[in-house]
């Protein structure tokens, strides 16, 4: 039976999307797990609760989650709650400094609905500091795709082998 990888994304300027994207190529290589990419404002409890895994992939807006990745998190949290532990997940954050603002948030949620982190949060940061280059379109460099794509099979293998 194939077993099903949510990915639930925001992006404003396309670096998370380039990074989501990189990873449903990763994830999509194994055959015996779908796929099921939804922007946040699109993804329902129903969604949560249909999938065996999850990646969250958001851009760090001052130093936290994208306010739409928010409220996602906010829509499903008690509508899941306590039907979703110990499944696997990760994060993608793409940040113009450090991320690490945006990945505790994702983590403390995850660690509230009792989910299994299966890799270290993956960070790509842009360094755009101005507000010209924060609100430019983003371009997110081969090897950091490489990794997010790398992160997608990784969990899906995981998923498929009945490792997660």
């Amino acid at each position: 039976m194939a077993r099903q990888l949510l990915i639930v994304y925001h992006t404003l300027t396309g670096g998370t999307l380039q990074m989501v994207q990189a990873a449903q190529v990763g994830a999509c290589a194994e055959a015996n797990v779908r796929v099921h990419v939804l922007q946040a404002r699109q993804a329902v409890v129903d969604d949560v609760l249909a999938a065996d895994g999850y990646v969250f992939a958001t851009p760090e807006n001052l130093a936290s989650m994208s306010g739409i990745m928010k409220d996602f998190f906010d829509r499903t949290y008690y509508g899941v709650l306590g039907r979703v532990e110990g499944r696997p997940y990760a994060s993608l954050i793409c940040a113009g400094s450090d991320g690490e603002g945006a990945a505790r948030q994702i983590a403390r949620i995850a660690m509230g609905w009792r989910l299994k982190a299966v890799a270290e949060p993956l960070i790509v940061c842009t360094h755009a500091q101005t507000p010209e280059a924060i609100a430019a379109p983003k371009q997110i460099e081969a090897p950091e795709l490489e990794r997010c794509r790398a992160l997608g099979e990784a969990l899906a293998c995981g998923l498929a082998l009945g490792i997660f």
